[in-house]
């Protein structure tokens, strides 16, 4: 008699190449986060915030001892800026009052010009300065005129010619300094001239 073979059972997970988890490579795992990383993320983060807080603390005390010392500046200038305006004020008074004293004087300055003596033709006189001149006669006796003293005039002159004979004698005076001159005879010329001096005065 022949036996009957019947069919052997499969085991799962042999020769079957769908069965999971059997001659097929496992899916790749996901990396790993680092907790090194988020550490030093966390620490570089507290530093910045550290500088920031430090700024801003410096920024304050900084900020409130300005404002102090500006408002103490402030407070010093405007005690001090009346007395500086009066000073001020009282320096042009004084400046004032000296020009206004120093152009009296000069206004009150004369140029004085004679000429005296004999001419029976009478005497044809120039008088005045480098930029004002004047014209006069006489024919006996004395004749004689002033002018202001002028600021930048050069000089102060008298000329007295004779029409003929006779003697005359001429001068200009100014702040005491005198200038002569005399001429006779003929047609001849009497002069006299103050010359303004280097340092303000006359010669």
């Amino acid at each position: 008699m022949s036996q009957q073979q019947y069919p052997q059972p499969q085991q799962p997970g042999w020769g079957n190449p769908q069965q999971p988890g059997y001659g097929a490579p496992p899916p790749p795992q996901p990396p790993k986060k680092s907790k090194t990383g988020k550490i030093l993320g966390f620490g570089c983060l507290g530093v910045v915030a550290l500088f920031v807080l430090i700024g801003i603390i410096s920024a304050a005390a900084g900020g409130g001892g300005s404002t102090k010392s500006h408002d103490a500046a402030g407070a010093k200038s405007a005690a001090t800026a009346p007395k500086e305006k009066k000073a001020a004020a009282g320096d042009k008074t004084g400046d004032k009052a000296k020009t206004g004293a120093a152009e009296d004087d000069k206004a009150k300055k004369t140029a004085v010009f004679k000429v005296w003596g004999t001419a029976p033709g009478g005497v044809d006189i120039t008088y005045g300065s480098d930029s004002d001149t004047r014209q006069g006669h006489f024919k006996s006796g004395t004749f004689q005129a002033t002018l202001p003293v002028t600021k930048g005039a050069l000089y102060f002159n008298v000329m007295g010619q004779l029409n003929g004979g006779g003697d005359i004698n001429c001068s200009v005076t100014i702040d005491g300094k005198t200038k002569k001159g005399h001429a006779s005879g003929g047609y001849n010329i009497c002069d006299a001239q103050l010359n303004a001096g280097l340092l303000g005065g006359w010669d």
